[in-house]
């Protein structure tokens, strides 16, 4: 046996979307109740588990490193197979592939049965399966009609368990066939190494401070009830919860609103002439829809028996550019951090001193919304050690561009703001300048936004978009800002342009097109792809050409903002931002592959910072920072640079 493609029906009482695979799994009553399998490509086989055990040869295949098991979101069959047959023993990710991450590496939908569709295969999905998973996948609402029963089982429908039981059969047919297809553009074994990676370090998860969760859920509710009265008081409103109520009720008051969106807000806050009780209970608003804060009740929902939480990451989880996306805490979005003595408000929250908070901090909420990262705490014994990389999207669209000056600084003293500042508005030498002064710090700000918001050909609306007005900018002087980077940075803005024209050579002519720094450009089996300088190639599936205002136009289909595939327009600074991101997540790749066999065990990641934990007399933050900016022989020229701390719990520094 070389090959076993897999799909598993399973049952549990937990809410498999709200706490993820490994809690589902992890449920007392959680079952796997079919088995379906192909050896080698052959017929479907399945196995009804509520009345047959799993062959031998079949359940040792599952632990056999030398047999690859393939499955459509592989995680979901690993994790429940290892709970339920190996005793919560994670099967060797390093012996497992996944189709639909083949599917994502190609730009491709995520879904079994919109990829199946999209690619136009003769094996479709079977449509009836969500109804089918509801009826036996999930508890059901006991009724006087149904016994009073809680869970519906094979012998209360068996014509429908029949149909689940083709579904189960069907679902690998649809997989195999998708596979079959795609396996004309291979995933590189690297990758593969990668995803295995990926799989450990989910596998290990991260220990959640229960303690700190559950003391936040208790004083949000209370809060939530103290203002929601305060807003009845203010607004005089029997339910101010209600959109409708509420934005009828700021219209009376002159003071309309669109959106009531928490951006939309604070903006208003700031910036729009308003009275006095509107601004308050807008402010009290805020307080009540702070859905950060809700993150506490999720973090301690998906925390296992083993007081950790799983899962948090998704393995090409955007599949433009390979990086990871988060799921369940969305690590890569969490609010920052700026308490003072961060640890004794934690321990205030704890005792649930909500009078000690205030009096200390600013508010409760913005308190509470502050300390969720450190909810994700080091086991007893260990601690985190955090490095992260400094300004790496800016360090590698510099070094694609060969913009000297960039480069020159983060080779230096890495100021790069200042530098952009003093570039732009010719202040001479950073190291001479007062940046402390009250002008200093302005001009600082100016070339911090300019670095983040205008490096993909981003306008007046990206510097918006990065706080420029709520960082004290005039409106006014955002073109002059964008006029006066784009002229300080010509190499880039060429970078731009030279990337489009490459993609529209290539989609009107064919052939490969090349690109600084290794990059190439062409067109294969209806996809453009992009071959970046560590082999990994970024696809756009059904690339094509479409006359613009300005000549020639990109188009390609990826997922919308809804959940289905659309036609996208995309153009130079576009392709260079994916491009640039896609380049720095594989950079954070190796690095993390390096970390761990370095003895580095990571819990989690962001987009530019690996968290590693490790007993509390091993290892060093100068190693581990050696060891991350280490730079990759595909990018020789690349000036990394790493910083990091240690902690207890994680925490921005």
């Amino acid at each position: 046996m070389k090959t076993l493609n897999i799909d598993i029906e399973t049952y549990s009482a937990v809410d498999l979307p709200k706490v993820g695979v490994y809690k589902y799994a992890d449920s007392p009553n959680f079952e796997i109740l079919l088995f379906a399998y192909s050896v080698d490509g052959g017929d479907v086989e399945i196995i009804d588990t509520t009345k047959n055990q799993i062959p031998d040869e079949i359940l040792r295949a599952l632990s056999d490193d030398e047999v690859l098991k393939i499955a459509f979101n592989a995680q979901f069959e690993r994790v429940c197979l290892s709970y339920y047959y190996f005793g919560g023993n994670f099967l060797n990710p390093a012996a497992w592939h996944c189709t639909m991450v083949h599917a994502n590496e190609l730009g491709l939908p995520a879904s079994l049965g919109q990829c199946a569709k999209y690619l136009n295969i003769e094996q479709q999905k079977d449509t009836r399966g969500t109804q089918l998973i509801n009826f036996f996948s999930k508890p059901c609402k006991p009724t006087k009609a149904n016994g009073q029963r809680a869970r519906n089982l094979p012998e209360h429908d068996p014509e429908k368990w029949a149909t689940f039981t083709d579904y189960c059969v069907q679902d690998v047919n649809v997989e195999m066939a998708i596979a079959k297809k795609l396996n004309r553009f291979p995933v590189k074994e690297s990758e593969w190494e990668l995803y295995s990676l990926d799989q450990r370090i989910n596998d290990r998860g991260a220990e959640i401070d229960h303690e700190l969760a559950a003391a936040a859920i208790d004083i949000m509710a209370e809060l939530t009830e103290r203002n929601t009265e305060k807003l009845k008081e203010v607004t005089g409103l029997e339910n101010p919860n209600s959109l409708k109520q509420f934005k009828e009720w700021l219209a009376v008051q002159g003071t309309p609103f669109e959106t009531l969106g928490k951006d939309a807000v604070q903006l208003a806050l700031k910036v729009s002439p308003m009275s006095d009780i509107v601004r308050r209970a807008l402010e009290i608003r805020l307080q009540l829809s702070n859905s950060s804060t809700k993150k506490y009740i999720m973090m301690d929902g998906a925390r296992c028996r083993d007081r950790r939480i799983h899962g948090i990451l998704q393995f090409y989880g955007a599949n433009r550019t390979g990086r990871w996306a988060g799921r369940l805490l969305q690590v890569q979005n969490l609010p920052r951090n700026y308490l003072n003595e961060i640890g004794f408000a934690r321990e205030l929250v704890k005792a649930k001193d909500t009078e000690s908070i205030e009096m200390m901090y600013d508010g409760v909420s913005d308190t509470l919304k502050q300390l969720i990262r450190t909810g994700l705490v080091a086991k007893e014994g260990h601690r985190f050690i955090i490095s992260d990389f400094s300004a790496i999207e800016a360090r590698v669209i510099a070094w694609y561009a060969n913009q000297e000056w960039v480069l020159d600084v983060f080779r230096t003293h890495g100021k790069i703001y200042e530098a952009t500042a003093a570039q732009m508005f010719h202040l001479g030498e950073v190291t001479e300048y007062n940046w402390k002064s009250p002008e200093g710090k302005a001009m600082r700000q100016r070339g911090k936004v300019a670095t983040l918001a205008l490096g993909y050909q981003g306008g007046p609306g990206a510097l918006k978009a990065m706080g420029a007005l709520e960082n004290g900018i005039k409106e006014n002087e955002l073109q002059d800002i964008v006029d006066r980077w784009r002229d300080t940075n010509k190499r880039i803005k060429n970078f731009w342009f030279s990337t489009q024209k490459a993609v529209i050579d290539c989609l009107q002519n064919g052939g490969v097109r090349k690109g600084p720094r290794g990059l190439k450009f062409f067109k294969k089996g209806g996809f453009l792809f992009i071959q970046l300088p560590s082999g990994r190639k970024l696809a756009y599936a059904k690339a094509h050409l479409e006359e613009g205002d300005y000549g020639p136009a990109v188009f390609y289909e990826g997922q919308g903002d809804k959940v289905m595939f659309t036609k996208q327009q995309t153009y130079g600074g576009k392709l260079v931002e994916n491009i640039v991101q896609a380049t720095a997540r594989d950079v954070l790749a190796e690095a993390m592959l390096r970390l761990e066999n370095e003895g580095y065990p990571i819990v989690f990641h962001i987009h530019d910072e690996a968290v590693a934990e490790v007993p509390d007399a091993e290892k060093s933050i100068d190693e581990m920072n050696e060891i991350l900016a280490v730079v990759p022989d595909w990018a020789e020229g690349l000036p990394l640079a790493a910083a990091g701390f240690e902690t207890k719990y994680y925490m921005k520094d």
